[in-house]
């Protein structure tokens, strides 16, 4: 998916979508960059469930207490105690709830900090965590907690000196973090142990990529090589859902996005998600949300 044809939040966007009646929010100078926080002076704030949006920064929530419940692209993940949540720039996701004891740190970085003369990219490729289409959720041991909070606290201290050195000791804590979640991100337990449950979860993938690109299941099944029969098969008995329905499911995420972030009109949100007809788009909308798609947009402006 190319990044220019999507509404993208940038760090300053990401203020008012998740702290929309926090006046007293702020970040530091770095923010564009890279920020950090505490959950637990953050949660209070933050009005659940978030609405569908993709941005234009990389971030990570860490639980240390309570629980959390946000979703990359269709899959939904509800973590716990000692467990990471990463989400790439330019995926789309949504954010349910965070129990209000929720413990921990969010971040969010320009991957750019890394890949601009200081780490390889061979070196960000296997950490599946970084990839759009990687498995999200890392769990660490016990013995693990003390290391990842020391430089989690590191992270903190460095954006909160804001010195010009405070750039460079982000970088190097940015990399230590990710070599020492690396051993937890076994790929094994990434989607995948059989066929239906691969095609499947590549489908998801494939959806949340080009879905303004690609209209319809059969085409879909063309990119995946599988005929539209065989995808729908897969889809089913993983999902319960037909193919065409985890389409929608998508197509309905888009539209959310859009409607809540970009100045396209209804009609051109419509085109854009393969709904030629106006009026067709505004029946699906409301079908799948008992919402006009006119009636969403206005209360996403006012909540904004």
């Amino acid at each position: 998916m190319n990044p220019k044809q999507i509404p993208l939040l940038n760090p300053a966007a990401l203020g008012v979508h998740h702290f929309s009646a926090w006046a007293e929010w702020q970040t530091s100078a770095l923010n564009n960059l890279f920020h950090i926080n505490r959950l637990e002076t953050h949660v209070g704030h933050i009005p659940f469930p978030l609405a569908p949006h993709r941005k234009t920064v990389h971030d990570f929530v860490f639980i240390t207490k309570g629980s959390t419940k946000r979703s990359k692209g269709l899959d939904e993940h509800e973590i716990g105690d000692n467990t990471f949540f990463f989400l790439p720039a330019t995926q789309i996701t949504t954010h349910e709830f965070m129990t209000p004891d929720a413990e921990g740190f969010y971040c969010h970085f320009d991957i750019e900090l890394l890949t601009k003369g200081f780490v390889h990219s061979g070196v960000l490729s296997q950490l599946p965590f970084l990839q759009f289409t990687g498995n999200p959720v890392i769990r660490i041991s016990p013995e693990a907690l003390g290391p990842v909070l020391h430089i989690l606290q590191q992270l903190e201290r460095a954006e909160n000196t804001n010195s010009p050195a405070s750039l460079d000791l982000i970088r190097v804590y940015l990399l230590a973090l990710f070599t020492e979640l690396k051993p937890f991100a076994n790929p094994d337990a990434q989607p995948g142990k059989n066929a239906a449950v691969r095609i499947t979860q590549l489908y998801k993938d494939a959806l949340a990529q080009h879905i303004y690109e690609k209209h319809s299941v059969a085409a879909y099944a063309e990119l995946l090589a599988v005929s539209p029969n065989h995808l729908n098969k897969c889809v089913k008995t993983v999902t319960g859902k037909s193919a065409q329905d985890t389409l929608d499911e998508m197509v309905l995420l888009e539209a959310k996005a859009l409607l809540k972030q970009s100045t396209l009109t209804i009609s051109e949100i419509a085109f854009k998600l393969g709904k030629e007809d106006p009026s067709s788009f505004s029946r699906f909308f409301r079908l799948k949300t008992n919402s006009t798609p006119k009636a969403y947009k206005l209360s996403a402006i006012e909540g904004s």
